[in-house]
C-alpha cells in the first residue's frame, strides 16, 4: 500500500471511529476477522455489555456468547469479502435468565481503498416492543373480524325467522292485498339475509359481485319461482369486486327490480327469462335487468309503486341514473354510474 492510500485508510478509519462514538444508535465497526474494533455506547447499554476492554474482542464472545450465531457470522464474512450485504436481517438475541429480544440487523463494508484492511458497520436494533405492539394489534383486528361476522351471521339468522313469521302472517290472512304486502316484506327481507351470508363469507370490504349476485338471484328464484323451467333467473357478471357498503346497494337494487319483474312481467303463468348483467371499466359501472315478459305498462296504467321509489333512492345513494326501456319483448332497466 503506497503512502497516499495509506493516509487516506487511516483517515478513514478516524471518521469510522468518530462516527461510532458518537452514534447514538447501537453500532459495532468490525475487522474481517469480525472483532470489535470500535462499539457505541447505546451498543453497550442496550444490551448490557461492559464497554471496558471490548476493542479487539471477537464478536462471538460478547456477554454469554449469543453473538455467535453461526449464520450470522456466515453473513458477515460474506458481507467482508463483499458479496452480500445484510439489510434488514432479524435475530433473537437469547440470554441465559433474561427475556428473548428480537433484533434488526444491518450490516456494510466501508471501502478503506485497500482490500487488506477491511471494515464493517453493524447496527442492531431492538424492536421487540414493535413486534409485540404489532402482534397485538393484529390479534385485535382478527378478533374483530371474528367479532363482525358472527354478528353477520346472526342478523342474517334473525332475518330468516323474521321471514318466516311474515310467511306465517299470510297465509293467515284472508285480504288478498295484505297477503301480497307480507310476501313482498317476506322476500326483501329474505334478500337482505342473503346479503348478510354473503358479507359475512366475504372479506371485510371486498366482495365478488358474480358469487354475491348469484347467490342473491338463486335465494330471490327458490323463494317465488315454482316452476324454473317456466321462469328462468340467471346471472351474468364480470370479475368486479366492489367494496361491501357499495354491494349492499346494489344488491337491493338487483332484489327490488327482479321482485318487480317476477310480480308483473309475466302474468298468466306466461314463460319467460330474466337476466341480472353487471359490468365495470374502471370506476364506470352498468347494472342491468332485463326481462322477456309482456313489456311495460302504457303510463296512463301505471303508477310508481315502493320498489321504484328504492331503486331510485339507492341509484341516488350510488351516484348514478336509472334507465326504462322496453327490450322487445319485455322491459330493460339499466342503473349506470359514469
Amino acid at each position: 500500500m503506497d503512502s497516499r492510500t495509506s493516509v487516506l485508510a487511516e483517515a478513514a478509519d478516524s471518521l469510522a471511529l468518530a462516527v461510532i462514538a458518537s452514534s447514538n444508535a447501537p453500532v459495532l465497526l468490525l475487522d474481517d476477522e469480525l472483532r470489535i474494533i470500535a462499539a457505541s455506547d447505546s451498543f453497550c447499554d442496550t444490551y448490557g455489555l461492559d464497554p471496558r476492554g471490548m476493542e479487539g474482542r471477537p464478536l462471538a464472545e460478547l456477554g454469554d456468547g449469543e453473538w455467535g450465531a453461526a449464520q450470522l457470522a456466515s453473513l458477515l464474512r460474506a458481507t467482508a469479502a463483499g458479496s452480500a450485504e445484510i439489510d434488514s436481517y432479524e435475530i433473537q438475541l437469547v440470554r441465559p435468565g433474561q427475556v428473548s429480544r428480537c433484533l434488526v440487523l444491518n450490516a456494510r463494508r466501508l471501502d478503506y481503498f485497500d482490500a487488506d484492511n477491511v471494515r464493517l458497520v453493524l447496527s442492531a436494533v431492538d424492536v421487540t416492543d414493535a413486534r409485540v405492539g404489532e402482534k397485538l394489534k393484529d390479534d385485535l383486528l382478527r378478533e374483530k373480524a371474528i367479532l363482525l361476522q358472527e354478528l353477520q351471521h346472526r342478523v342474517a339468522n334473525s332475518l330468516q325467522i323474521i321471514a318466516s313469521v311474515l310467511m306465517q302472517g299470510a297465509k293467515k290472512v284472508r285480504s288478498e292485498q295484505a297477503r301480497s304486502h307480507l310476501r313482498d316484506a317476506r322476500n326483501r327481507v329474505m334478500s337482505i339475509a342473503t346479503m348478510q351470508r354473503q358479507l359475512a363469507a366475504s372479506r371485510l370490504g371486498d366482495v365478488v359481485l358474480r358469487d354475491y349476485f348469484a347467490d342473491l338471484c338463486a335465494s330471490i328464484g327458490a323463494s317465488m319461482i315454482s316452476d324454473h323451467d317456466q321462469l328462468a333467473l340467471t346471472v351474468s357478471v364480470d370479475d368486479s369486486v366492489t367494496k361491501a357498503d357499495v354491494s349492499v346497494s346494489l344488491g337491493l337494487i338487483v332484489t327490488e327490480l327482479v321482485i318487480n319483474a317476477l310480480k308483473h312481467a309475466f302474468p298468466r303463468h306466461r314463460k319467460g327469462k330474466i337476466l341480472v348483467d353487471y359490468r365495470s371499466d374502471g370506476t364506470a359501472w352498468t347494472l342491468t335487468v332485463r326481462d322477456t315478459g309482456v313489456g311495460m305498462p302504457r303510463e296512463s296504467d301505471s303508477k310508481p309503486g315502493l320498489g321504484t321509489g328504492i331503486v331510485e333512492a339507492l341509484a341516488r345513494q350510488l351516484e348514478a341514473t336509472v334507465e326504462v326501456a322496453a327490450a322487445k319483448p319485455g322491459t330493460m332497466v339499466s342503473i349506470g354510474h359514469k
